[in-house]
C-alpha cells in the first residue's frame, strides 16, 4: 500500500506553487469504530485533506486544529494535525443524515482554524460556512487572510471496505502579480479537468503529468501522514486528578469502576476503587 503522502510542488516558469495529498491509512484509522453516516465520513476526509493542506501551506511548527461546527445535524467536525502530520479526528452528531453539502451536514455555522505554534502567539480565524462545498469555504478563507487567489479540488471514496481521500491546491505566487494571475488562471483550467479517481488511485507524478505537462512541475521531497491519537492511560490519570479523589470514589460506589473511552480512537481505560486509591497515594 501506498503510504499517506504530501506532496509540494512549483513550476519551472509559472509563478504558481501547488500541492497535493493522497490519504488512505489515516483515514481509514480516524473512522474505524465510529460507525459514521458516508456524508460525514466523507466530510471528515475532506477535513482531514484540508487540514494536511493548511498545515503545509501556513509554514509553522506545532499544532493546528481545524473544526466545523454549526446548528445542523452535525454538531461538529474535527481534525487535530501538527507540523509533522500526525492527524487525529472525531465528528459529533445531532441529527439525522440527510444530504450532502456542508449545508445539509453542518447547518448556520462555522470553519473554526487554530494554530498553536511551538514559538509565537496563538492564532484563530473564523470563517462563516456560507458555501456548499468545504473547498469552496477554505478558498473564502485564503481570499480573506492571505488575500492569495487560491482554489482546492477534494476527492473522497467511502464505497467498500477501505476509504480514501485526496485533495490538490493552486495560490499564485506573491511576486509579478500581472504575471502570476495569467499562470494561475492557466494552471487552474488544467486542474478543473482532474478526475476523482485519478486524484484518488494514480501516484503523484502521473497526476501532475497529466494535468500540466507541459508546464513542467517540479516535485519536491514527500512528506508522510500518519494518524496518531496521542491518548494514554497517564494523560487519563492526570485529567482524573483534576476531578479529586472523593468525587472519583462516590462514582465508583455508584458504578462500580471509572470507564473513560477516549473521543478519538475508542480505547477504553478502566480505573478500580484500588486504581484510583494508588493515584492519589
Amino acid at each position: 500500500m501506498q503510504p499517506d503522502l504530501l506532496h509540494r510542488y512549483i513550476f519551472e516558469k509559472l509563478d504558481v506553487r501547488g500541492e497535493l495529498v493522497q490519504i488512505d491509512h489515516t483515514f481509514n484509522e480516524i473512522i474505524a469504530g465510529h460507525n459514521y453516516p458516508q456524508a460525514v465520513q466523507a466530510l471528515l476526509g475532506e477535513l482531514l485533506v484540508a487540514t494536511s493542506l493548511l498545515t503545509a501551506t501556513l509554514k509553522f511548527e506545532g499544532d493546528i486544529a481545524v473544526q466545523l461546527q454549526g446548528d445542523g445535524p452535525v454538531k461538529y467536525a474535527v481534525i487535530n494535525g501538527d507540523h509533522q502530520q500526525n492527524m487525529r479526528g472525531v465528528a459529533r452528531l445531532q441529527g439525522d443524515i440527510t444530504g450532502t453539502t456542508v449545508p445539509d451536514l453542518m447547518g448556520k455555522g462555522y470553519m473554526v482554524i487554530t494554530i498553536t505554534p511551538i514559538k509565537g502567539e496563538r492564532y484563530q480565524g473564523i470563517v462563516p460556512l456560507t458555501s456548499d462545498s468545504l473547498a469552496a469555504c477554505l478558498e473564502d478563507y485564503f481570499t480573506q487572510s492571505e488575500q492569495l487567489k487560491t482554489r482546492l479540488w477534494f476527492a473522497t471514496s467511502t464505497e467498500g471496505e477501505r476509504v480514501k481521500a485526496a485533495g490538490l491546491f493552486l495560490q499564485v505566487l506573491p511576486v509579478d502579480k500581472e504575471k502570476s494571475q495569467e499562470d494561475f488562471v492557466h494552471l487552474e483550467a488544467l486542474s478543473n479537468t482532474i478526475k476523482d479517481e485519478e486524484l484518488l488511485d494514480l501516484d503523484a507524478q502521473t497526476v501532475l503529468t497529466r494535468l500540466y505537462h507541459e508546464d513542467n512541475p517540479q516535485l519536491f521531497e514527500p512528506q508522510e501522514i500518519n494518524f496518531v491519537c496521542g491518548c494514554s492511560r497517564e494523560k487519563t490519570i492526570n485529567a482524573l486528578v483534576n476531578v479529586g479523589q472523593a468525587a472519583l470514589l462516590a462514582d465508583i460506589e455508584k458504578q462500580g469502576e471509572i470507564n473513560i473511552s477516549c473521543h478519538y480512537c475508542l480505547k477504553n481505560y478502566v480505573f478500580s476503587k484500588d486504581d484510583i486509591k494508588a493515584i492519589f497515594n
